[in-house]
């Protein structure tokens, strides 16, 4: 799904983010020898990805189009009924008016060329970073791409086919289908967990209806977490919230899973679900939720649920690499902040125009967030809880993601 203003949301832990930052693989090394790290920044609206340094003052580094034959894709779902239905669909709910051109990416591990899923073209495409050029294509099963994962190693990717109810997997270099597995409604996050052992995806069920008031709870869908083995993509567990929540007594929560975090040796879950401020802790072995943390409410917003794009109030949670402090965007409340993990102690409410995404920079110091309100993304300390620094970046940005470039790329060549 996607967006912030748009909906969709969705999120990742830290130890997620981290792993496009791995080493070339040794069929690549001596094309990878001289790599710089960076941040891409998807601008959904713009079918672009903003280039910024990973760490430090996160200066701009170069821009991508992630669209180049947008003539071409258009063109043919002019010509094809369905696909313009879906098409205009995606534009008018989830895009609010607005082509979705990128919701996920992740580089190869050479820095030659950067994945990209692109929801209203259904479809996953490898650009090559010299010249915006397109690698390969592959569309998706349905009508909508959505969130992807990166294997550790770098090598496969795993996207949402929202509308097929399922995740295929990839070749990060052909963009040959290598296995996919079934979901609930609507995949959305996925998470490569415990070392590239297991694939965890979180279906969110629908987000487009105004039936939001809890007594209509049943009509989003079978959302749950589906957990699969990583080689076989055979299913090793199922996870619905539901009895998980109405055990402690949240029987008006919402089971739809949204951005997630994981700790660094995967033995706790934090999660938002959708229309909550706030989220919870979920405890993997005794397979219970633990802890529950409201946040506060800004008084600004809204208490009509039907105001809150595609059923979010919070989409966006990270963890800093030690496990000690989550980050977490408050989109629909217009700020962000940093919480310490032993107390749920939030601290400063950092002001943000509709953050829609965090992750963690290259040095693991700060928390970055999109705001997709302001087109600029936003450095929070971790240790202090304070802002660092904002960046513009173009229209709509909302899925950040570490990677790396060739050490001296700044761009597409213009010649």
């Amino acid at each position: 799904m996607p967006a912030p203003r748009s909906r969709h949301l969705c999120s990742v832990a830290a130890a997620l983010a981290l792993t496009v930052s791995v080493p070339a693989t040794a069929a690549t090394a001596d094309s990878s020898a001289a790599l710089r790290e960076v941040l891409f920044v998807g601008n959904n609206w713009d079918g672009t990805a903003s280039v910024l340094k990973s760490s430090g003052d996160f200066a701009k580094v170069g821009e991508i189009n992630v669209v180049p034959d947008k003539a071409q894709r258009i063109a043919e779902i002019n010509a094809d009924p369905i696909k313009w239905i879906y098409y205009t669909a995606i534009r008018n709910q989830v895009g609010q008016g607005h082509d979705q051109y990128v919701d996920d990416m992740y580089s190869t591990p050479d820095g030659r060329s950067v994945v990209v899923s692109r929801p209203s073209f259904a479809d996953v495409v490898s650009i090559d970073l010299a010249t915006d050029k397109i690698n390969w294509r592959f569309p998706v099963a349905g009508y909508r791409a959505d969130h992807m994962a990166v294997s550790p190693d770098g090598t496969r990717v795993a996207v949402s086919a929202s509308t097929a109810d399922k995740v295929q997997v990839l070749d990060i270099n052909t963009g040959k289908e290598l296995g996919e597995f079934a979901t609930g409604d609507k995949p959305h996050e996925n998470v490569f967990t415990n070392g590239g052992k297991y694939i965890w995806n979180m279906s969110i069920g629908e987000v487009t209806t105004s039936l939001d008031d809890p007594s209509a709870d049943w009509t989003k869908g079978d959302r749950h977490i589906t957990v699969v083995d990583a080689t076989t993509y055979k299913t090793v567990k199922t996870i619905d919230m539901r009895d998980r929540l109405d055990a402690i007594g949240l029987k008006n929560f919402s089971d739809a899973v949204r951005p997630a975090a994981f700790t660094p040796d995967w033995s706790k879950m934090y999660f938002q679900v959708s229309f909550f401020n706030g989220f919870l802790e979920y405890d993997i072995a005794s397979d219970k939720i633990t802890r529950v943390k409201t946040l506060p409410a800004n008084p600004a917003t809204s208490t009509d649920r039907t105001t809150w794009l595609l059923d979010s109030r919070h989409h966006g949670i990270s963890m800093s690499p030690d496990g000690t402090k989550l980050c977490v965007a408050g989109t629909m409340d217009n700020y962000a902040t940093v919480v310490d993990r032993a107390t749920l102690q939030e601290g400063p409410l950092v002001t943000a125009s509709t953050p829609y995404w965090a992750t963690v920079s290259g040095d693991g110091k700060d928390c970055i967030i999109s705001e997709s309100g302001a087109d600029q993304v936003t450095a929070i300390d971790f240790a202090t809880g304070q802002k660092v620094t904002s960046v513009a970046v173009g229209d709509h940005p909302q899925r950040v993601r570490l990677g790396h470039v060739q050490a001296d790329w700044t761009g597409p060549s213009t010649s």
